[in-house]
């Protein structure tokens, strides 16, 4: 049974940083991209950065020069790397993996960010 396991969320004062980890425990197929997703009370989920295998990356514009993804294929894990974090950023972050016949989801991780 695949689980995405996530870790690094917590409170933290606008301005500050957050290292956001998904560990995945299992076997998923064929992975290919790699993701975040947040999701705001009141909001839609939102894809906030995605990383293809081959290393290829994309942000939501309102995170770009402040967040950065990077993944670990021989741990099976991906990161967010959150800086210059803004009361807006707050929401529960969720990790999504893609394999070749499914999408995995983990259980999100909460940010909080104060003003």
């Amino acid at each position: 049974q695949v689980q995405l396991v996530e870790s690094g969320g917590g409170l933290v004062q606008a301005g500050g940083s957050l290292r956001l980890s998904c560990a995945i425990s299992g076997s998923i197929f064929g992975i290919n991209t790699m993701a975040w997703y947040r999701q705001a009370p009141g909001k839609q989920r939102e894809l906030v950065a995605a990383i293809t295998s081959g290393g290829n990356t994309r942000y939501t514009d309102s995170v770009k020069g402040r967040f950065t993804i990077s993944r670990d294929n021989a741990k099976n894990a991906v990161y967010l790397q959150m800086s210059s974090l803004k009361p807006e950023d707050t929401a529960v972050y969720y990790c999504n993996v893609v394999g070749t016949y499914s999408k995995y989801w983990g259980q999100g991780t909460q940010v909080t960010v104060s003003s």
